[in-house]
């Protein structure tokens, strides 16, 4: 068990590790060709720190373990926002709240309208308990529509994102060889843990590995709240769960039907995800107090999971 938990470990640094290159080779490019900052969070450094909850959920799908799959994807969106926003804006919640004031048609108004309206679809087609091509097929029409919608409406912004010439390609390249042998790590791990402890791999896929591929979500997103880049920061968030909805569950349940094994943690999630939005409703006071709130009620639903 202790080789487990050192391949478990080794797993998650390659994920993270591997995500952080994606991100930065991904921001540069996006960067050569006059993308707006937020816009890259949304899309490209979103698709970036979201590689780890693609290479786990489709690995788990692949070998069969559902509960792992849709654990890691519910427990991932619900981690972005109650712990991963709520952590920036406990820190900064002017840079929060900065992150809505830019000029231009595009806002953050939107982002959460599309972060909302994916919820709902995904929890429209989740009531059934099983997900299936049909469903792949109106996720990922979904997700290429919303694709396109914000690169042609992304507002131009003054946050700096660098290129790195050359080095980019090497930098996505080498992320993405990161993250898929970081992802068979985590997964191989993750089920051994489970079955050891006689715990459901839903739990574990909701606990433990959304929490460890979230990694990458918490990281960038910190780091760019403490570079003053707030659209980058909340649009990684927004934008991730977006791609993990849609993308990464229309791309597996193409493959295969995706099993949903408890609705309840869909409507928490959904639950989760509309109270994040409060972050931005009140006050500096009132974001830090709601974040405390938001980060309280994640730690308590962890608590019940394994209590339940």
């Amino acid at each position: 068990m202790i080789i487990t938990f050192i391949l478990f470990i080794a797993g998650l640094l390659l994920l993270v590790k591997g995500a952080d290159y994606f991100v930065e080779g991904g921001g540069g490019l996006a960067a050569r060709y006059g993308v707006s900052p937020t816009t890259i969070g949304l899309t490209v450094i979103a698709f970036g720190t979201s590689l780890p909850e693609f290479g786990v959920s489709i690995n788990a799908l692949l070998s069969g373990d559902q509960g792992i799959a849709t654990g890691n994807i519910i427990g991932s969106n619900i981690a972005n926002i109650a712990l991963v926003l709520a952590i920036c804006a406990f820190i900064k919640p002017a840079i929060v709240h900065s992150s809505v004031e830019r000029k231009g048609r595009f806002s953050l108004g939107d982002e959460a309208y599309l972060m909302i309206a994916a919820t709902v679809i995904f929890a429209a087609f989740a009531v059934t308990g099983t997900i299936g091509f049909i469903g792949g097929v109106v996720f990922l029409t979904a997700f290429i529509l919303i694709l396109i919608y914000l690169w042609k409406n992304g507002a131009v912004e003054s946050e700096d994102v660098i290129s790195h010439g050359k080095k980019d390609y090497i930098f996505i390249i080498g992320g993405l060889l990161g993250v898929v042998a970081g992802s068979q790590l985590l997964l191989m791990s993750s089920i051994s843990i489970a079955q050891f402890f006689g715990i459901p791999s839903f739990i574990i896929g909701m606990s433990m590995v959304a929490v460890g591929t979230s990694l990458p979500e918490l990281m960038t997103s910190l780091v760019a709240i403490l570079k003053n880049q707030g659209g980058i920061s909340v649009g990684n968030l927004f934008g991730s769960n977006i791609f993990n909805l849609f993308f990464v569950l229309g791309i597996g349940a193409l493959l295969t039907p995706v099993t949903i094994p408890s609705y309840s943690d869909v409507l928490i999630m959904c639950g989760f995800t509309a109270g994040g939005l409060l972050l931005f409703a009140g006050n500096e006071k009132f974001t830090r107090f709601f974040a405390v709130v938001l980060l309280a009620g994640y730690f308590l639903y962890m608590a019940l999971l394994f209590m339940s």
